[in-house]
C-alpha cells in the first residue's frame, strides 16, 4: 500500500489528524452516554469538495470508510485513490439520479439514498456484473416532504412509499438491504427528527430484520443520532474544516 501520509503537507497531516481524533473522542463519548458499543458505530469521512489526497491521508491514519454524494466528483476521486493502492469502503450518499446508477456502482460499496422503486431497479440493473451485492439503504423522509427526497414510511404509493421500495431493493439478487438513512428536515430539532427515525426504523425492522444499519446523524448533530441508534455517521467539516465553496 502506498504511503498515503506522504500526498499532504505536513500541516494538512497534522489537521486531518487532529480533525479525526476529536471526532473519534466524540463518538466514544457519545456512545458511552447512550450506554452503547462503540463498535456499533461507523463513521463515515465525508470527502465531497475535498481532494483524492486528503482520502489518502486519511486511510493512512486508519479511516476505512469514506462517502461521497455527486458522481461527477465520486467517480474520479475513487479511481485516483485505487491507483494509488487504497481501497476504502465507498459509500454514496447524496441524491442519486437513475442515470448515474451504472456509473456509481463500479466505485461504491454501499448506496444510502436508495428513495424509489424506479431508482432501484436501475441500480438492480445496473449490478447485474458485480461479483458481490451492493450494499443499499433506503432513505426516508422524515417529515413527508418529498421534494428533499426519501421514501415516506406512512405511504402505499407503489413508486415512493417505503415498504414498495423495501421490497423492490429486497428483491433484486444484485442488491442487499441493510437498513435506513435519513437526514434532519430544515426546521426540525435534532432530537425531534432522529426520535422520530428510530421510530420508523423500529417499524421496518419487525418486517425486515436484516436490515439493522441506521445512517443518520452529520457533523453538528451525531451524538444526538447516536443516542437513537445510528450505526452509522457522516462526517465532513469537524473532520475535514470548512469545506471549499461548491463550484
Amino acid at each position: 500500500m502506498t504511503d498515503s501520509s506522504a500526498t499532504v503537507g505536513p500541516d494538512r497531516q497534522a489537521e486531518l489528524a487532529a480533525g479525526l481524533a476529536q471526532v473519534r473522542s466524540r463518538v466514544d463519548d457519545a456512545c458511552a452516554q447512550a450506554g452503547r458499543d462503540r463498535a456499533e458505530v461507523t463513521m463515515i469521512a465525508v470527502t465531497k469538495t475535498y481532494p483524492a489526497s486528503d482520502v489518502l491521508a486519511l486511510a493512512g491514519l486508519g479511516v476505512t470508510d469514506v462517502g461521497e454524494n455527486r458522481d461527477q466528483e465520486a467517480a474520479g476521486k475513487a479511481a485516483e485513490v485505487a491507483a494509488a493502492g487504497v481501497r476504502p469502503r465507498w459509500h454514496f450518499i447524496g441524491q442519486l439520479q437513475r442515470n448515474k446508477a451504472r456509473s456509481v456502482v463500479r466505485y461504491a460499496d454501499v448506496v444510502h439514498s436508495v428513495d424509489s422503486v424506479r431508482l432501484a431497479r436501475a441500480l438492480a440493473t445496473a449490478t447485474a456484473d458485480r461479483q458481490t451485492p451492493l450494499d443499499a439503504l433506503i432513505q426516508v423522509s422524515i417529515d413527508g416532504d418529498a421534494a428533499r427526497g426519501g421514501a415516506l414510511p406512512d405511504s402505499a404509493d407503489p413508486g415512493s412509499g417505503l415498504e414498495p421500495v423495501a421490497e423492490a431493493v429486497a428483491d433484486a439478487p444484485g442488491l442487499r438491504l441493510i437498513g435506513l438513512m435519513a437526514v434532519a428536515p430544515l426546521g426540525w430539532e435534532p432530537e425531534r427528527a432522529f426520535a422520530r427515525l428510530a421510530e420508523v426504523a423500529d417499524a421496518f425492522r419487525a418486517v425486515h430484520p436484516g436490515a439493522t444499519a441506521l445512517s443518520a446523524g452529520m457533523s453538528g448533530d451525531f451524538e444526538i443520532a447516536i443516542r437513537y441508534g445510528a450505526t452509522h455517521v457522516r462526517v465532513g467539516s469537524a473532520l475535514l474544516g470548512m469545506r471549499p465553496t461548491l463550484r
